[in-house]
């Protein structure tokens, strides 16, 4: 079924979209072209006569997946994100090692590719974190490599249904992020920014002073740092939404076996206690339940709103894969 939705965009439904009929949420929502001949300028055009209506689509359904427009390059996907007009949000702080490619524009987390990255809200450990984030596909995968999505504010709610208690400590007590940064980036490990390069300087005085802007401590240990942030809040009032929304990353040290996603991170309660296993069992359990994963096509670009939606990557059974990032404020 396709909705007409105005000049130039209309909607189109993938089979594996959500709605949540009680708000009328459709997660996400996809708008493709209306006329087989559109031009990249048209398109730049169309965001910009219609950007408060697709502010408030945004707003609306968390996410917005754009299909089938004329987006070939990383400088296309630039003027896209220029046309919208957000404020840029600089990656200081960033635990992921990335690269800039043009303008504002940032190759995605190059960790490994057949790593699975865990359910995260981009940089949820800094006090003026990003709130969208746009992803482009310049290069589909063969197989694999969906950015899978989730509304944080189900996480939530499911989470106070099936662990009342401990999401009561969560909220009374947020949770501190510690981990450990070294002199060299490890593009092996999905936080494996440098010290360096998370707090773009080689004196250590300067990553001190910007760091504690940042609400984060460093512990120096030779060239390595272990890096202390918090407490913060663990579950945020969407003031957009009306919601609160599960604002952590949690479950980013562990996945469903119990392995060690990354050893380097460590989260706890901000009042020093430990995050109970079975919690966060369940935790992984809602968020592969009522997460979308839909596979990437050659110029797609996706626009999350990063205050209620939680993303993830799964791991590329096929190459290539080509995903491009950029993060606004």
């Amino acid at each position: 079924m396709e909705m007409a939705t105005g000049r130039l965009f209309q909607e189109i439904q993938l089979p594996e979209q959500k709605s949540y009929d009680d708000d009328g949420i459709i997660f996400p929502l996809v708008l493709s072209p209306n006329t087989a001949q559109v031009k990249l300028c048209a398109f730049k055009e169309a965001i910009r006569d219609h950007k408060p209506w697709l502010e408030s689509l945004l707003q609306k359904n968390g996410a917005i997946l754009f299909r089938g427009f004329p987006v070939v390059s990383p400088s296309d996907f630039n003027d896209v994100v220029e046309a919208f007009g957000f404020p840029e949000s600089l990656y200081v702080g960033g635990r992921a090692s990335r690269t800039k490619v043009i303008g504002r524009i940032y190759t995605a987390n190059e960790c490994s590719p057949d790593m699975r990255i865990p359910f995260h809200h981009e940089m949820t450990y800094v006090p003026d974190c990003p709130s969208k984030l746009f992803f482009f596909c310049e290069e589909e995968p063969g197989s694999g490599g969906e950015t899978p999505i989730v509304l944080s504010h189900i996480i939530y709610d499911k989470m106070k249904e099936t662990h009342p208690d401990f999401v009561s400590r969560l909220e009374e007590h947020g949770v501190t992020y510690i981990m450990m940064m070294s002199n060299d980036d490890h593009p092996s490990s999905f936080t494996g920014s440098s010290w360096k390069s998370a707090y773009m300087t080689d004196d250590k005085k300067v990553a001190q002073q910007r760091a504690a802007k940042l609400g984060t401590k460093l512990e120096w240990t030779g060239n390595a740092v272990k890096t202390i942030t918090g407490p913060l809040p663990a579950i945020r009032f969407d003031k957009g939404s009306e919601r609160k929304t599960w604002f952590n990353n949690l479950t980013g040290p562990v996945n469903g076996e119990d392995k060690i996603y990354d050893k380097d991170i460590f989260i706890e309660l901000g009042n020093g206690e430990a995050v109970p296993d079975e919690a966060m069992r369940d935790c992984l359990r809602i968020l592969e339940e009522e997460c979308v994963s839909i596979p990437w096509k050659n110029g797609d670009i996706m626009l999350v709103n990063n205050l209620m939606v939680l993303h993830s990557r799964m791991p590329l059974l096929k190459p290539p894969r080509r995903i491009l990032a950029s993060l606004c404020k």
